[in-house]
């Protein structure tokens, strides 16, 4: 589990169909082999400790859901490690497994602040609320809006500052992650045998 707090922006050394090198000093520190990080909020393991970064391996299904695929040598990634019992939690519970890519659609600077408009497919705007979570990039941030297919974020100058959405462009992709209750109260509500307790009244009386 991660928490959707960028540590560190990490460089891509080298990617092939099943292997990226990361470039990186921070999320090595007590790093051992088979340990996670998301990188772009994709939840990757370690498959080999380097001097300065780390080697992982890519799996066909991360490929086809993630932008993964599409990143370049000299690529800057967003780096979290996995959370540990204890830490302090900052952000909203991140699994690193990504539901689908969205495409930046806009993006307006106001003062020192920053809105980014992207557009989600109608298989995942559906899991979107608004003032919700959700992990865009492996970062967690709130919805500011919402308007058909496409959502707001409101980036402030840190966020902006520390992660790799200060490269970000018109019509690049960005893995999105939605926020995990939404999809557990979905299937709590299309069970088979249409027997489940729950309810949207039940969720309502107790403040979902």
């Amino acid at each position: 589990m991660f928490t959707g707090i960028i540590e560190e922006l990490g460089k891509v050394r080298d990617i092939k169909s099943n292997k990226i090198i990361i470039e990186c000093v921070k999320v090595l520190d007590s790093a051992r082999l088979g340990d996670s990080i998301a990188v772009n909020g994709v939840c990757l393991t370690i498959c080999e400790l380097l001097k300065n970064g780390f080697v992982a391996d890519i799996s066909q299904e991360t490929l086809k859901v993630t932008n993964i695929g599409s990143l370049n040598s000299n690529d800057t990634v967003n780096l979290e490690r996995a959370m540990s019992i204890g830490s302090r939690f900052g952000g909203h519970i991140v699994s690193g497994h990504i539901d689908g890519v969205g495409i930046c659609s806009s993006i307006l600077k106001k003062n020192e602040f920053y809105e980014f408009r992207i557009k989600l497919s109608s298989e995942l705007i559906k899991y979107v609320v608004k003032k919700g979570s959700i992990t865009v990039n492996g970062i967690s941030l709130t919805v500011a809006n919402i308007e058909d297919n496409i959502i707001t974020i409101a980036i402030i100058p840190h966020t902006y500052e520390n992660t790799n959405l200060k490269f970000l462009q018109k019509n690049d992709s960005l893995n999105i992650e939605v926020d995990m209750i939404a999809k557990y109260v979905e299937k709590f509500l299309l069970t088979s045998d249409n027997k489940s307790s729950i309810s949207l009244e039940f969720l309502r009386e107790h403040g979902f």
